[in-house]
C-alpha cells in the first residue's frame, strides 16, 4: 500500500510517500480502506516532534480516517465487508497510522457510520469530538449562555461554532481576517471580531452590554493568554486547549487575582484526559453521528489534496489560511 511516513521530525519535507506492506487483520480486527483522511494540528505536532505523546519512529502520521471495511477477522461480528466506518487514532495504541491507503484496527475501536453518510464529511469528525468535549466535558456542569471562540475559522473552531449554536448559545467568534469573519458568521456565529484590527475587549463589551462572555475557549495560549480574563463575565470560565503560540504565560494568575471578586474559573483541557476513560470519550460520537446523518452539523471542507501531496497539504495548513477542514485523498 501507499502511505506517508516520517523517520525524523521537521517541516513538511520530512513527509515521505512510501510503499509499505498492506496490513492483514487479526482475529478481532478489520482492514479499512481509506476514503478520506483529515489533516489537523495533532499531525503537525507529530511531524515537528512537539507532540507529548509521540508514536515510535518510523511513524505513519494521521489521527482520523473515513473508509470502508474490506476484510475482517474470524471473530468479528459487529462489522462486515462494505460497512462505512470512521477511524480515530484516539482509540488506537498510538496517535497515528491514518495517512495510508489501508489501516488495521480492532473492530471495537472503529465507529460504524450510518449508511448514506458523506464519507468526506465523516473524516472531519475528530474536530467535532474535541468541540463537543470542550462544550460539555471541559465545562463539567458549568451553566453558560455565551461562548467566545478563538481561531473560529479553523477545523475545531468551525465545529465549536456549529455545535454551540445548535445548543442555543450566543456565539462570538474571533478570526484574523474579514474573509474568515464572514466565514464564521456563515457557520452560525452571532458576531465575529477581527482580532488583528479590532479592539477585542471594547467590541465584546459593546456586544454584551459590558457583561462579558460566560465561556472563553482558547487554543492559542502564549504570552498574551491572560487577556482572556478581561473578556470573561462574572463567574466566567476560561479554557485553554492548545498551544498555538506556546504555553500560557503564568501571568494569567495575576489577571484572575485582579478580578478576585468576579470568581473567575480556569481549566487546561486535553483530550488525553480520556486515555483511561475511553467510554466517556466515545460518548461524544454517540451524540455526533446522528447530527451528521441528519445534516445538523456540516463539516466545511477547504480542499481535497492527493495523499502523495501530503507535503503540499502540510505547507498549506502551516500558512494558517485553511478555513474548515483539509483532507487527503488516497
Amino acid at each position: 500500500m501507499k502511505a506517508i511516513q516520517i523517520s525524523e521530525t521537521g517541516g513538511p519535507e520530512v513527509l515521505r510517500y512510501v510503499d509499505l506492506p498492506t496490513p492483514q487483520p487479526g482475529p478481532t480486527e478489520v482492514l479499512v480502506k481509506a476514503h478520506a483522511i483529515g489533516v489537523g494540528m495533532p499531525d503537525v505536532l507529530v511531524r515537528t516532534g512537539a507532540y507529548a505523546w509521540m508514536p515510535p519512529m518510523p511513524a505513519i502520521p494521521g489521527i482520523e480516517m473515513s473508509g470502508r471495511v474490506v476484510a475482517a477477522g474470524a471473530q468479528v461480528r459487529s462489522l462486515k465487508i462494505g460497512d462505512p466506518v470512521f477511524v480515530s487514532a484516539r482509540e488506537l495504541a498510538f496517535r497515528g497510522s491514518c495517512y495510508a491507503q489501508y489501516l488495521c484496527a480492532d473492530a471495537d475501536s472503529v465507529y460504524p457510520l450510518p449508511q448514506g453518510v458523506d464519507l468526506d464529511a465523516a473524516a472531519c469528525l475528530s474536530n467535532y469530538q474535541v468541540a463537543w468535549h470542550l462544550l460539555y466535558s471541559a465545562t463539567n456542569g458549568y451553566r453558560y449562555d455565551s461562548v467566545l471562540v478563538w481561531a473560529a475559522a479553523g477545523g475545531v473552531g468551525t465545529a465549536l461554532v456549529q455545535l454551540a449554536r445548535l445548543a442555543g448559545k450566543r456565539v462570538i467568534a474571533l478570526a484574523s481576517s474579514p474573509a474568515k469573519c464572514r466565514f464564521t458568521v456563515e457557520q452560525g456565529a452571532d458576531h465575529c471580531i477581527n482580532y488583528k484590527t479590532g479592539d477585542v475587549g471594547a467590541e465584546i463589551a459593546a456586544i454584551t452590554g459590558g457583561r462579558g462572555i460566560d465561556l472563553v475557549l482558547d487554543p492559542v495560549g502564549g504570552p498574551n493568554f491572560s487577556r482572556n480574563f478581561d473578556y470573561a463575565a462574572p463567574l466566567g470560565l476560561v479554557v485553554n486547549y492548545g498551544l498555538l503560540e506556546g504555553r500560557a504565560d503564568p501571568s494569567y494568575a495575576q489577571a484572575m487575582q485582579r478580578r478576585f471578586g468576579d470568581s473567575l474559573g480556569f481549566r487546561f483541557f486535553s483530550m488525553h484526559v480520556f486515555d483511561k476513560l475511553p467510554e466517556r470519550r466515545r460518548a461524544a460520537m454517540v451524540e455526533l453521528l446522528p447530527l451528521l446523518a441528519q445534516g445538523k452539523i456540516r463539516p466545511v471542507i477547504f480542499d481535497r489534496i492527493p495523499l502523495q501531496e501530503a507535503r503540499r497539504a502540510h505547507a498549506l495548513f502551516d500558512t494558517g489560511e485553511v478555513m474548515g477542514k483539509l483532507l487527503l485523498k488516497p
